[in-house]
This record gives structure tokens, C-alpha cells and sequence, in this order.
């Protein structure tokens, strides 16, 4: 069987001495990184009612507009589960895409928080059940 050993005052001493050296170690690591992060950051407040403009890219910080920068917006129906209903206005085009044994009827639908570029094209069937006014 093995010897066992007891370990004296002084093998106890220079061990708290090796933890502590390398703790210090650690501290002024960690303290060099923060002095590289704290010039970086700063408190910003805003008040009730500010207009605050977040542009997220790959560069880092915050960028303000003031109100003159703002614009106008409609306030949407937002329903439970934050989805809302996308109403049409009108119909802009038709056309009929053929596959190769069927013809498939297409409508170009203006939506209404769109623009005319933003208008897509739905299977005709569809648009007639959900909005039978626009072809009238």
C-alpha cells in the first residue's frame, strides 16, 4: 500500500501564496479588458414621448434623428397573436401561366399598406372567394 503524507504549515503557506498570486492575476486581466469596453459605452436616458430612431448594422451604436426626420405612420389593427389583416384595394393585371398539362389564372393585387411595386400576383380562385367586390 501507499506511503500517506501530511503536509506541513509551510506546504499550506506556499500554496495560499500561488492562489493568491495567480487571483491577482485574473483581477488585472479582467480590469485591462474593462478599461478597453468602458470608453466604448455610455448611459443614454430618454423621456416620455422622445423620438428615437435604433439603426442596427454591423458597425456598432446607437444613432438619434430628431423629429424632423420622423415620418408619418398609420396605425395598424393589431389582433392577439400581433397579426393583422392585409386588406386589397384593387386588381392590376391578369394573366394565365401554363404549365404542362394546366393553365393556372393569375391576379395582380394591389394590397393596401403596399405600393404598385409591392403588388404580387394570387391564384384568381382564391382572390375571388376572399374578395368578390374587386370584380365587379
Amino acid at each position: 500500500m501507499g506511503e500517506s503524507k501530511y503536509l506541513g504549515p509551510e506546504v499550506v503557506r506556499e500554496a495560499n501564496e500561488v492562489i493568491a498570486k495567480i487571483r491577482a492575476c485574473m483581477i488585472a486581466s479582467q480590469d485591462r479588458q474593462q478599461s478597453y469596453v468602458d470608453p466604448k459605452r455610455r448611459h443614454v436616458k430618454f423621456q416620455v414621448e422622445d423620438y428615437v430612431f435604433l439603426y442596427v448594422s454591423p458597425m456598432k451604436g446607437i444613432k438619434r434623428f430628431d423629429p424632423s426626420h420622423i415620418l408619418s405612420y398609420e396605425t395598424l389593427n393589431v389582433q392577439e397573436y400581433l397579426s393583422y389583416e392585409e386588406k386589397s384595394i384593387k386588381i392590376l393585371d391578369k394573366k394565365e401561366k401554363v404549365l404542362r398539362n394546366k393553365m393556372i389564372e393569375l391576379v395582380k393585387v394591389l394590397w393596401r399598406n403596399g405600393s404598385v411595386e409591392e403588388a404580387m400576383w394570387e391564384l384568381e380562385s382564391v382572390m375571388f372567394e376572399q374578395y368578390p367586390e374587386l370584380f365587379r
